[in-house]
């Protein structure tokens, strides 16, 4: 099988410090090479990969100000498909843009939906809908107007995630910082706790930053900024536990699966797929405001963190993931040969 793995060039593949989908890529990517799939990544030409390395884009744009995002997405995106007949499949992980080139090549285009930026991109997707073949990362994060093939949650590579079994002294904020993802919230919980807080992350709102975090930052509240694979492992593992009181139905997360992975556990608001990876009173506490998140904290001596490191290894490894992504590859090569044989040549979505 040869995959043509399309990733963003925001960030590199594997990201230095924060990307997300950038994460997932390089996670779903090097799982399959393990596996002996033949797969050539799509990334800015300063990323790491065991598989083979396709690049027009130096870069992350993220990174270089000097690079304008528009012309090097359009010229990413078209370095693939124009070599779409090299591949049996292509993976697309770039939103909604590729789909516009999907209708102009024979090859099956998955596309893995990481969330919805504005509901002003639903046409694109809904022009595709019944052509594309869809996976939504969360039961949450599904549009009712669309067709989906399967849910696949993310995986990590567990075993480079060193855990502790004791618990912290400190409570963590990992993530963008950013209205929606409750920044204030973790330092309102931390000050009535009596706790210090860590807040790690890239500044995504720099009026956010200073209205709301840079007064509070002392002794008990300190901004790391942006921390890397280098030192994330056991800043997460050494937390008390991980405060992610989102304000918005958030696709995924992965930062709470990488804790659970160092056996913290996550007090966090129950939106979007937070449900569907925390346990409430398992695996962390889901609660409804900064009343509840700090019981929750008060409450985690009460949590087994060798349990929490066995969630996460039965249900979140990379393995699982990729298991998962060759069954939705199958299904839809699958597909794809009975419309050849019956002559059509428009594809419709799996039911």
């Amino acid at each position: 099988m040869r995959i043509g793995m399309l990733a963003p060039v925001s960030w590199r593949v594997p990201p230095r410090h924060y990307g997300p989908w950038e994460q997932v890529v390089s996670n779903l990517t090097e799982g399959l090479v393990e596996r002996g799939i033949d797969v050539t990544l799509f990334a800015t030409a300063d990323s790491i990969t065991r598989g083979r390395l396709a690049a027009v884009c130096r870069r992350p744009y993220s990174e270089d100000p000097a690079i304008d995002a528009k012309v090097w997405e359009s010229l990413h995106i078209s370095s693939l498909f124009e070599r779409a007949g090299e591949f049996d499949l292509i993976h697309n992980h770039f939103d909604f843009l590729p789909l516009t080139y999907s209708g102009l090549v024979r090859t099956p285009v998955v596309t893995t939906i990481h969330g919805f930026s504005s509901p002003r991109i639903l046409p694109v997707y809904e022009k595709y809908n019944g052509r594309a073949h869809y996976v939504s990362i969360s039961r949450a994060d599904r549009h009712p107007a669309l067709q989906y093939v399967a849910t696949v949650h993310h995986g990590i590579p567990v075993d480079e995630f060193e855990p502790c079994y004791e618990h912290g002294r400190y409570l963590l904020f990992f993530g963008r910082i950013h209205q929606e993802k409750g920044v204030a919230e973790a330092i309102a919980v931390a000050r009535r706790s009596g706790l210090p807080l860590l807040i790690a992350g890239i500044i995504q709102d720099q009026d956010y930053f200073e209205h709301e975090v840079a007064p509070h930052l002392g002794d008990h509240v300190r901004y790391l900024g942006p921390v890397g694979p280098e030192g994330r492992g056991e800043l997460l593992a050494k937390a008390r536990a991980l405060l992610h009181l989102i304000n918005f139905r958030e696709p995924f997360g992965l930062s709470m699966v990488e804790a659970m992975a160092c056996g913290t556990p996550v007090v966090a608001r129950p939106l979007g797929a937070v449900p569907e990876i925390v346990l409430d009173r398992q695996t962390g506490f889901l609660v409804d405001g900064i009343d509840e998140a700090v019981a929750a904290v008060g409450r985690v001596e009460e949590l087994d963190r060798r349990e929490i490191r066995r969630h996460v290894e039965g249900k979140f490894r990379r393995e699982r993931m990729v298991d998962d992504y060759l069954k939705v590859y199958q299904r839809i090569l699958g597909l794809e040969d009975v419309r050849r044989v019956r002559g059509c040549t428009r594809r419709v979505a799996a039911p």
